[in-house]
């Protein structure tokens, strides 16, 4: 079994207030341009279906939505974003993994750094982070213990409880199959999405803990950030 990332958890426990932040929509129109990366139906892309979804369940206005993928698909024009990645040290010997979808690296870049610079963080070259997590699909299933057994009659590679439901963990070409396999067993889905899980995590002090989780909610809040993954037990 893999290791379970307490910034993992900690981001699910939270969705209801990042559902106030206000650039939340700026966040999903950034996730919605990078799944449409792959194709603009999404009839025919899982991916941006479920991210689709994400933003229509947080009321974002159709309009936006169209605009974010026709900004994937480069049928706006103008400046051509693209999707980066940053490796990085973080506090406490952790390690994370930073991905953003922006048309401007220089100033994500920049952003990035003053977060590192301000909170005890450094890039760290290419590969020397990313080799200790691996590519998952990861799904938020509401519920109680009653859920339990449909997860593990879905294919699921592993599942981690949560206060109010489970995040259930599968490979990422079987992430479509999982997800039809809990909805069928009528499994009530909150979220769906490709995360990087840590092979294992680092165990640090409660005070240090939170150090490092304020750190990683510094680098989420950023626009141009899409997702952040660290392997904090």
């Amino acid at each position: 079994m893999s290791g379970h990332s307490k910034w993992a958890t900690t981001k699910h426990q939270k969705a209801a207030t990042d559902a106030k932040r206000s650039n939340l929509f700026t966040k999903l129109s950034n996730n919605i341009s990078v799944a449409a990366r792959s194709g603009g139906d999404v009839t025919m892309n899982f991916q941006l279906r479920i991210v689709v979804d994400k933003a229509k369940a947080a009321n974002m206005p159709k309009d936006r939505i169209d605009k974010a993928i026709k900004r994937g698909t480069g049928e706006l024009g103008g400046a051509r974003a693209e999707e980066v990645m940053y490796e990085i040290y973080g506090p406490h010997s952790t390690a994370v993994i930073v991905e953003a979808f922006t048309d401007n690296k220089n100033r994500t870049a920049g952003e990035i750094k003053a977060v590192l610079n301000k909170l005890s963080g450094k890039l760290a070259g290419s590969g020397a982070v990313a080799y200790l997590f691996e590519r998952k699909g990861e799904l938020k299933a509401v519920g109680g213990d009653e859920v339990e057994m449909a997860i593990i009659d879905s294919g699921a590679d592993d599942y981690q409880k949560l206060d109010d439901g489970f995040l259930v963990y599968a490979k990422p070409e079987e992430l479509k199959i999982v997800l039809d396999n809990l909805k069928n067993a009528g499994v009530q889905i909150e979220s769906s999405s490709l995360v990087w899980e840590p092979k294992a995590t680092v165990e640090v002090a409660d005070s240090d803990s939170a150090k490092v989780i304020n750190f990683l909610e510094k680098l989420d809040e950023l626009d141009d950030v899409t997702s952040v993954s660290s392997n904090l037990g």
